[in-house]
Parts: C-alpha cells; structure tokens; sequence
C-alpha cells in the first residue's frame, strides 16, 4: 500500500477516549497527518502518560472528562476552542461493556453502559454540532460496533446503546446537512485491544471468531483508524448518515 493521505493538516479534532486502543490509534494517525487533536478520558494520568509518549509538542491536548456529564462535556469543547480556535471533526471513541444477560441485569449496570456508550456520544455531539453550525462545517464520526446489529451473548445492553448511536448517526446527519456537516459511523467487529481482551486471548474462543470471518483474522486497531480517517476527510463529503461496517466480511455471508 502506498503512502495515504487525508489531507487534514492543521485541521483540529476531539477524540474522545484517545489516549488508548482504538483512540489512540486514531489519535496518532490524525498527528501523523499533521492534525491538531483533543484528547480526552476520565484519568488524568493516562492522559498523561498518552500526550508524553506521542510527543506532538502544540498538536496534542489532553482534558479529563466524563463524557456523560455535561459540565465536563462543555468543559472540553470550551477547552478546545480557546486552545485552537476552531473544531474541525469529533470522534465519538468512548465505550464500555460489562458482560452480563438483559434480564440479570441491575438497572444501575444498564444505565451505566448505556451512559458511556450513548448519552456520552449525544452529548458531545451535541455540543459539537452546536460550534459546528456556526461554522458551517464539521465532520462526526462515531465508533459503533456490529453488535448493534447482530445480537451477542452478553452483549446485550451494550448492543442496544450501539443500535442508538446508529440511529442518532442518521438522524444528526439529516439535522446538520443543511450546515455542511456530515456524520457518519464507523462499526468494527472485534478489534485486538485490552477492551476485548478477555475474548481473544482466549484460544477456542478467538478461532471460534475467526471461523466467521471471511478474512480470518479479528481487526487490529488501525484497520478502524483508517476508515474513521476517511470520513473526517474532504473524500467524504458526500458521505452522510451512513455506518461503514469494518468487520472482515462477517456480514456478507
């Protein structure tokens, strides 16, 4: 493969969740295309840790937040712009999963889930649609997953909140058309981070997961970045409401 680029230099965007896995990924794919980029996460010191270790000098800034709080969301995105100025894209990162069933769950594990996987998505695209549609332009691309499309044990609630992103994927997109923005998602199969980890290192269960993968392999964080990449690009511009589905072929067959 040749050298890719999404010429997005000097173009400034949130991460939510970049200072690991998949954020990470996508954080140091954005800085290598010479973009400002706005981390976030709820531990400073991991926050830390990322900005040091990348080594971007102006182009990287870390705030701790919860992205299901709305003070903290406001805080970031307050931060952003007195920082840089401007916002050019969001990337919606942030999720969790407790492995449970639907009906053994508490109601405290639900909404805690649907918390970090949903309300937290709204929120900051809330607010990011709002400095956007001053602008007149903007990208958002959330991280889904194909568990809001296919059920899974013990996926239950966390597929449920992946559903909603999707559809507040379409319905954000419709909203902000008419200001240049474009939203979209991005809806990996399993990926090899710590988040999954409890799976894939486990040997019956990684070759029962890649015995349904055409390409036989389970992703691997850029694979998502990539993508994610592509629609915060001007190649996308035509490129609303839509979830691209990263998963290895799983869904053709």
């Amino acid at each position: 493969m040749g050298e890719l680029s999404y010429n997005l230099r000097d173009k400034v965007f949130v991460v939510t969740g970049g200072s690991r896995g998949i954020g990470l990924e996508i954080t140091k794919l954005l800085l290598k295309e010479k973009a400002k980029v706005v981390i976030c996460g709820r531990k400073q010191d991991g926050l830390d840790a990322a900005v040091s270790n990348l080594d971007a000098g102006d182009s990287i800034f870390a705030v701790s937040a919860h992205i299901a709080k709305a003070d903290d969301v406001d805080n970031l995105f307050d931060k952003t712009m007195e920082k840089y100025g401007k916002l050019d894209g969001l990337i919606n990162n942030v999720g969790m999963n407790i492995v449970t069933s639907l009906i053994d769950a508490e109601p405290s594990l639900w909404q805690k889930i649907i918390d970090s996987n949903l309300t937290g998505t709204f929120l900051c695209s809330r607010k990011a649609g709002q400095i956007m549609r001053e602008q007149k332009s903007g990208k958002i691309v959330s991280i889904s997953s194909i568990a809001g499309r296919r059920s899974a044990p013990a996926m239950g609630i966390y597929g449920v909140a992946k559903a909603g992103v999707e559809m507040m994927t379409k319905v954000l997109a419709q909203e902000l058309a008419p200001f240049n923005i474009q939203v979209n998602a991005v809806a990996p199969s399993m990926v090899k981070t710590k988040f999954s980890e409890p799976f894939w290192s486990n040997k019956d269960i990684h070759e029962q997961i890649v015995k349904a993968i055409p390409l036989g392999r389970i992703a691997d964080p850029i694979d998502v970045a990539h993508p994610t990449l592509f629609l915060c690009s001007e190649a996308s511009d035509f490129i609303t409401g839509q979830t691209i589905l990263v998963d290895g072929g799983s869904s053709a067959v």
